[in-house]
């Protein structure tokens, strides 16, 4: 139950990053896993070929996936004249199977070992049988400090109030001021950052690789839509529901464990289209 909620944590806070720009410009990035995948290439590559400490290549690989969401949404998304919802899906698509193709270039397609500044053997046993690891404390410290982050900073900030005037009407926001271009990089580049956050403690639980990050993603996104794409506090629900689903489900049927995700994104498309925790809105024409 504690590593289910652990995952669960890790796919709330990389869905997170999801919905940070589908609130932002009412587009699914599929490109939000290989943009996490590349930061941790640069983390990797700082740690292994520079020698620097953990904490510097932290700082660095930060500042990196800000820039590089700033610059995916300059260069691919910006151009794009009066595109369509799908347009830019397919734009994001675009973008995965660049940056994948990048990262098997300069780092090569075989695994590699990526490892926090956690040590494994540490446990401790708050209660009797229950098991709690470095990496699952780390998990809820992290993403329980950016959501308080997130909470404070779209509810009493001036950047997030136009980050949420500019999802509910970006012509609206236009008149009143908000230069909603910048809205968009910042989104861009915040999203980045938090996936690039999630993408290392994916690595540091299995192998780094150009492909590490496809199967979180899709994870991710089935908890994004069972909480509801607008709803941040949602998405964290949907990610612990959807580490525990898994976790017990792997337990008993390991070799049906990948399909959770794609079963819990059908039944919610059936039942509830909005997710668990979004208002359904219905537009009469």
């Amino acid at each position: 139950m504690v590593e289910g909620l652990a995952i669960g944590a890790c796919y709330g806070l990389f869905a997170t990053a999801v919905v940070i720009i589908y609130k932002t410009s009412e587009v699914v990035n599929f490109a939000q896993g290989e943009m996490a995948m590349f930061s941790a290439f640069v983390a990797f590559h700082i740690l292994s070929v520079y020698e620097w400490p953990f904490w510097a290549a932290f700082v660095i690989t930060m500042i990196f996936s800000i820039l590089l969401g700033i610059l995916i949404e300059y260069l691919f998304l910006r151009p794009a004249k009066h595109p369509s919802i799908l347009g830019l899906i397919v734009i994001t698509l675009g973008v995965e199977m660049l940056l994948m193709g990048l990262a098997g270039w300069k780092w090569g397609a075989e695994q590699k070992y990526f490892s926090l500044p956690l040590n494994p053997s540490v446990t401790y046993e708050p209660v009797k049988g229950m098991i709690v690891t470095n990496w699952a404390i780390a998990v809820f410290a992290v993403t329980a400090f950016i959501m308080l982050f997130l909470y404070v900073f779209f509810k009493y900030s001036k950047l997030g109030i136009a980050m949420r005037a500019t999802q509910q009407n970006k012509h609206a926001a236009k008149i009143m001021g908000i230069r909603t271009e910048r809205v968009f990089s910042f989104a861009w580049g915040f999203s980045s950052l938090i996936g690039a956050v999630a993408g290392m403690f994916f690595a540091s639980r299995a192998t780094l690789d150009p492909a590490f990050m496809m199967e979180p993603f899709m994870r991710a996104f089935a908890a994004a839509y069972w909480g509801g794409l607008m709803s941040i506090p949602g998405v964290i629900i949907g990610g612990g529901l959807m580490g525990l689903i898994e976790n017990f489900f792997g337990y008993y049927w390991p070799h049906w464990k990948p399909i959770v995700a794609f079963i819990v994104i059908i039944l919610v498309l059936c039942v509830r289209p909005s997710g668990l925790f979004a208002k359904h809105f219905v537009k009469k024409v």
